[in-house]
């Protein structure tokens, strides 16, 4: 019996020290504790929008309400060689809102009963962020505020290191073509937490983690490689220049003009520190259609301009190739001829097509190392041609 107790004791020793060690460790590499790390690596896509700090995206005092009708779904699909039913591929491709909005009208809306989504529920949309971001530094270039030849040292010289880094443009990271050593490598369960995405992910302070991850893959220009870095660096660089927390500043000038409906969140480091312009944007089904509908409506709504006319054509202009062999522009998918695309892992589609006045929304819950983006992007396509 004493042995079992020494055993037993010994055991929790260890643990206790092992944690304590842990939790050091993380604090020293400014990731969030282990419990905390656990609970956001294990998560579905959907529940992460209150695993991280957030802050707030206030919503317009004078929302705008979509025009409704109804339009039935195809009776069947085809997906990975197969023909399905359409609610059989909103099952499989782990949807939690689905919307169809032709010529202003929201048509077809539906929404996770199983999952609890509602309409005003708030769905990350990780990439998509990416182009929400674009749209913001398109508004500081059209101000005179930002240019394209700028370079990420002319506004942080203290993050000079003497190589290529240097030499990033804010055009270099527009277009994925920065080359800094982050790769966008998701390992799927523990292995993956440590990799450079995954701390750029979880990190406490962003600051930090880009002062810690500036050697370079390849010189600027050179080539195109999808890298979440590129985003965030631009990001930092719009935080400076305006001076104020991106969620708010994306409030004023694009949520509110936009009449978006609900407040949304934008997760951060740390409460009043740096938002993750990478990824992390959350909010309601209908208010990611509304930046659609902005931007197929030449930039604007009825009272208000939000997007330059040269932005449009850069957002909408394929300048480099990347995954999938689909065309890419400042943040900008575009996966068919004529069509532009805000895409996020797991799943999330802003889909426009701007020939038939189409904007479709899906928002999903696929796992990691499984996100058939072509296959869901070949479906939503093919529906936005009626």
């Amino acid at each position: 019996m004493r042995l079992l107790w020494k055993i037993l004791r010994n055991t929790l020793i260890g643990f206790v020290l092992f944690a304590v060690a842990l939790t050091g460790f993380f604090k020293v590499v400014h990731y969030p504790n282990p419990i905390a790390a656990i609970k956001l690596g294990l998560a579905p896509a959907s529940k992460t929008p209150t695993l991280l700090p957030w802050h707030v995206v206030a919503p317009s005092g004078t929302p705008i309400s979509l025009p409704t009708s109804t339009e039935a779904m195809p009776t069947t699909v085809e997906w990975q060689g197969k023909t399905i039913t359409w609610q059989q591929f909103l099952d499989i491709s782990h949807t939690n809102a689905f919307l169809v909005v032709r010529n202003g009208v929201l048509t077809y809306e539906y929404y996770n009963a199983k999952n609890k989504i509602t309409q005003t529920t708030q769905l990350p949309s990780y990439s998509v962020a990416k182009t929400l971001t674009s749209i913001i530094a398109g508004q500081l270039i059209a101000q005179g505020k930002l240019k394209e030849s700028d370079k990420f040292v002319d506004f942080f010289p203290e993050l000079k290191t003497g190589t290529s880094f240097d030499q990033i443009t804010v055009q270099s990271l527009l277009d994925m073509q920065s080359g800094v050593g982050v790769s966008d490598n998701y390992p799927t369960g523990p292995q993956g937490w440590g990799v450079a995405i995954a701390q750029m992910y979880a990190t406490t302070d962003m600051n930090w983690f880009i002062k810690n991850n500036r050697k370079m893959a390849f010189a600027p220009d050179s080539k195109a490689l999808y890298r979440s870095v590129d985003p965030e660096l631009l990001g930092l660089i719009i935080h400076r220049i305006t001076g104020m927390k991106i969620a708010d500043y994306f409030s004023k000038n694009v949520w509110q003009p936009i009449g978006a409906a609900t407040a949304a969140t934008w997760n951060v480091d740390h409460v009043g520190g740096m938002e993750k312009t990478f990824c992390c944007f959350n909010a309601s089904a209908r208010d990611y259609a509304k930046v659609g509908l902005m931007l197929l409506n030449n930039g604007s709504t009825a009272a208000s301009h939000i997007v330059s006319a040269d932005w449009l054509k850069r957002l909408s202009t394929p300048v480099v190739t990347l995954d999938h062999g689909w065309g890419y522009s400042a943040y900008m998918w575009h996966p068919y001829p004529g069509t532009n695309l805000m895409l996020g892992l797991h799943g999330q589609f802003v889909f426009m097509n701007p020939a038939t006045k189409t904007v479709i929304v899906k928002l999903s819950d696929n796992p990691t190392g499984n996100d058939p983006e072509v296959d869901e992007a070949r479906v939503i396509y093919q529906l936005s041609q009626k």
